[in-house]
């Protein structure tokens, strides 16, 4: 081809990228957790999972002429802190949040967004929890703009409890949680539960500790040796959690832990040995639960971030909002609402259904206790550790989606009606 028409050939390839790059929409998405602070470490690994799930849809082009964005913010676990922050969402156009760090900042943020679609018809905000379990999110305080991807609390205990009420070697169980809606809700939920399926099992103590501001637990752990149990049931997170198990560990103190967030941020490293064969969680996924897609995702995000893939839900979440996006055929939150609700999607794990009644994903869960890993002698199916310790987590039992799903009084309605 003459040269005087590759110029003006190339200015029209160019001129097309350009108005193409121009005419795609940008989903924007506000973060909304701890990244300072005693919780930094959770609110930045959370941070980094959304950020890869977003680079993720847009490397795929998983919505066609659409990109998403993570935008982040530091609410430092503060209730307070983040209606400033969604005040600043608001402002900026941004359409989307996800939170999930502390129930009392989830409620607060669930109210905060309904009355601001109350209020402001067309600019309605879609809430995304990916890991606040409070049940009231899904009950007495559901409403239509929020949905929650993770297992609610009272779903969690109710399998916990029932593999727990299996082991007849246990006969006192102390409870420690931490003293907010949350750690209420687990501590309730394990009394009302044990004493319908073990009401032999003794509760020898039921301590509620303030969030994020013990620096040393023990105290506690000398409570917990002192009364002879030979079982604690916990839902802290964080650094309450690892510095929990490394007082225990400090302490000789040998008991079973029942846990809802061992695996998570520096709880191996802090336990080792220690918690071998005595620590068990119970979680949507982990890294020895058999997954094509999960094992390269985790792969490639501990290659990216040198951390390891927590949460099968952000994945989840992230891949239904893009569905439900496409189907919608508009990224306006109150097109992708309906889509949402009641949506059924498919993982490797089996179908998981996105709860029309109360916005409540119904989804497989995993009981599965701290091990060696392979390389350290353990199962041969534990291929995989925990943050590079040499100890991991097996699988035990997987309860079914129908199996975890209970009854909810959610009276929710959806806009226009």
């Amino acid at each position: 081809m003459p040269a005087r028409l590759l110029a003006p050939l190339a200015f029209a390839v160019l001129s097309c990228a350009a108005v193409a790059a121009q005419a795609q929409e940008v989903v924007r998405i506000a973060y909304i957790d701890p990244l300072s602070g005693p919780f930094a470490n959770v609110g930045d690994g959370g941070l980094k999972h959304f950020q890869f799930m977003a680079d993720e849809l847009n490397r795929r082009n998983a919505v066609p002429g659409m990109k998403f964005e993570i935008v982040a913010f530091d609410n430092k676990v503060s209730p307070q802190e983040t209606l400033n922050i969604l005040k600043q969402v608001a402002d900026r156009g941004i359409r989307y949040v996800t939170q999930g760090n502390g129930s009392s900042v989830a409620l607060a943020l669930s109210d905060a967004v309904q009355k601001h679609n109350e209020r402001n018809p067309g600019r309605e905000i879609l809430y995304m929890n990916y890991a606040a379990v409070d049940p009231d999110l899904t009950n007495s305080k559901c409403h239509y703009f929020h949905f929650r991807f993770d297992a609610n609390s009272d779903m969690k205990m109710e399998a916990l409890t029932t593999e727990l009420a299996k082991d007849r070697r246990i006969r006192k169980v102390y409870l420690i949680n931490q003293n907010y809606s949350f750690g209420q809700a687990v501590s309730r939920a394990a009394k009302a539960d044990l004493k319908r399926k073990r009401p032999d099992i003794e509760i020898v103590g039921d301590d509620l500790h303030p969030l994020g501001q013990v620096k040393d637990f023990a105290p506690y752990v000398a409570k917990i040796k002192a009364s002879g149990a030979d079982t604690v049931i916990t839902g802290n997170w964080g650094n309450d959690m690892s510095l929990l198990v490394k007082a225990a560990k400090e302490a000789g103190l040998n008991v079973n832990f029942y846990t809802y967030y061992a695996g998570f941020a520096g709880v191996a490293t802090a336990v080792g040995e220690a918690g071998v064969d005595r620590m068990k969680q119970i979680t949507d996924w982990h890294t020895n639960v058999p997954s094509k897609e999960l094992e390269r995702v985790n792969a490639e995000f501990k290659k990216k971030y040198n951390l390891d893939w927590w949460f099968l839900r952000v994945h989840t979440q992230m891949n239904m909002l893009a569905e439900a996006i496409k189907r919608a055929q508009s990224a306006d939150p109150v097109k992708v609402a309906r889509q949402l609700s009641g949506m059924k999607y498919a993982t490797e794990f089996g179908e998981v259904e996105m709860r029309a009644a109360d916005h409540q994903l119904i989804q497989p869960l995993y009981i599965s206790t701290f091990v060696r890993s392979a390389a350290r002698g353990g199962p041969k199916e534990v291929r995989y550790d925990v943050e590079n310790t040499g100890y991991a987590f097996k699988t035990d039992v997987r309860i079914e989606p129908y199996v975890s799903a209970q009854p909810t009084s959610c009276q929710m309605k959806a806009p226009g009606n």
